[in-house]
């Protein structure tokens, strides 16, 4: 599969890892080195500013889709290739998941899991068909990891489905399972 854009979900906030920030800036560089288009929620702040700082200070380019919410709010990003206000943020994630062709979740807080969870309710839903990479810094996502696996132990979803969830520990590591 050939990969020009992905779709990033990760906190407007850094947490208190500085593991998280350092991850983040790596993934930026690779992005834009190996010219995979960045297409995220559009803000400036935390893990979501730092990452699209990364991606332009590498030459990479960057789709920002934010509400108008958020745009009333002052928390979009002023720098990227492009840059769509939509009227919702329903409207957002339908947009983020029809222009990228892989997602990658990163550390972050209700809205990067109501991003996930819906991600992989439309894969299992079958209205799409998208990879998704789980970047678990230093065991973040392992309680989640876990919990799946409860999930599928117990019968609540199917083996096809995890087919397409794939947890990486780097970026390095993340973007090999991606090539």
């Amino acid at each position: 599969m050939n990969i020009e854009s992905v779709a990033v979900f990760c906190g407007s906030h850094s947490g208190k890892n500085p593991l998280f920030t350092e991850h983040v800036k790596e993934l930026g560089k690779l992005l834009a080195m190996l010219k995979v288009k960045l297409v995220y929620g559009g803000g400036h702040k935390g893990l979501m500013g730092t990452l699209a700082d990364s991606v332009l200070a590498h030459e990479g380019r960057i789709m920002g889709i934010i509400p108008e919410l958020l745009i009333e709010w002052e928390v979009q990003h002023k720098g990227l290739t492009e840059l769509a206000v939509v009227p919702d943020m329903h409207t957002r994630k339908k947009m983020i998941y029809d222009h990228c062709d892989a997602v990658i979740v990163l550390p972050g807080g209700f809205g990067t899991m109501d991003e996930l969870f819906e991600i992989l309710t439309w894969n299992q839903l079958k209205i799409h068909h998208k990879k998704i990479y789980i970047l678990n810094s230093d065991g973040f996502y392992n309680h989640l990891q876990k919990h799946i696996n409860q999930m599928k132990k117990e019968g609540f979803l199917q083996d096809d489905l995890l087919e397409s969830i794939y947890f990486c520990h780097t970026p390095i590591e993340l973007f090999n399972k991606i090539s």
